[in-house]
């Protein structure tokens, strides 16, 4: 009994160095609100990652694409298997910038949103969190497609073994309710040198590609779907400036005289590109006389 007051003493210590280091941790960070928005983006701070609504989606609509009819059409039949719970595939999206890569997945959330359909958008640095992020995800009701833009990597970084056990490697089966779309320039997603070349070998008198050349296509064979895209002729840039500059209440006249210009716009920026194009209408519209209003 003579301790008594020293060991209570002693626990009155150790709870109150515990309540000053419980106060110095950063706050729990809070469960997404899965019903206050449609898309969200992982967001990082303090080493921690966690789901952040994004209030005003992109409106961008199948619609709104031009010239792109066979790709809007393989993409759409896949994620409307997928929201129906059918089987469907991982889609990588590859080809031309500009072309309309990241505006034909984010069409796809307007398209079947309503279907339950969410979109989460994951930076490539982020890609070794993936596996957290679906933990959320799995068991959900709604159907999500990860989103991965403008997708490659370079020599040395490792975010795409990730990103390859989370496709198909892992011990652990994906969810059903979570599909991968990602977009890049390359078709292989990493850099490819001549160098590797010398590694090819011939088994039997087949040739077969060496190990580091295996290791750098496997990651794009785990994409069930391939969807590629492709300069655009004039005659498509055209037809996609024409639509964008009529969306933005350009008048038509103004539309039919100014075609030399748009082409003129791509040659100075070195491009023939839907996202030319767009940005050639908005500048169009922008230097249009607002219409005078009537007098009363």
């Amino acid at each position: 009994m003579t301790d008594s007051p020293q060991l209570e003493r002693l626990l009155a210590l150790a709870e109150a160095a515990l309540a000053r280091l419980d106060a110095a941790l950063p706050p729990p960070l809070p469960q997404p609100d899965w019903q206050s928005a449609v898309a969200f983006r992982w967001r990082k701070s303090n080493g921690r990652g966690w789901l952040q609504a994004v209030r005003h989606p992109h409106p961008i609509r199948l619609s709104d694409l031009e010239t792109i009819d066979d790709q809007k059409e393989r993409i759409a039949a896949n994620t409307r298997q997928f929201v129906a719970g059918n089987p469907a595939n991982n889609v990588l999206l590859t080809g031309s910038r500009g072309s309309g890569k990241s505006s034909l997945v984010k069409a796809m959330l307007n398209e079947f949103s309503a279907k339950g359909l969410r979109l989460i958008e994951v930076d490539k640095d982020d890609l070794v969190e993936l596996a957290d992020i679906i933990d959320l995800l799995e068991g959900r009701p709604e159907k999500f497609i990860i989103f991965c833009d403008d997708l490659s990597f370079e020599a040395g970084e490792t975010a795409y073994k990730a990103l390859k056990s989370v496709l198909d490697g892992s011990v652990a089966a994906p969810p059903d309710n979570v599909l991968i779309y990602a977009t890049s320039n390359r078709r292989h997603l990493m850099p490819e040198y001549f160098s590797e070349n010398l590694e090819t070998h011939t088994v039997n008198g087949e040739i077969r590609p060496g190990d580091t050349t295996e290791e750098k296509v496997s990651l794009s064979d785990r994409f069930g779907l391939w969807i590629s895209f492709y300069p655009f002729s004039q005659e498509d840039y055209l037809a996609v400036f024409q639509h964008w500059a009529r969306e933005l209440g350009v008048p038509e006249n103004v539309i039919a005289d100014s075609e030399r210009e748009a082409l003129n716009w791509s040659l100075g920026r070195g491009s023939r590109s839907g996202r030319v194009a767009w940005q050639f209408a908005k500048d169009l519209a922008g230097r249009q006389k607002p219409a005078r209003k009537k007098a009363k």
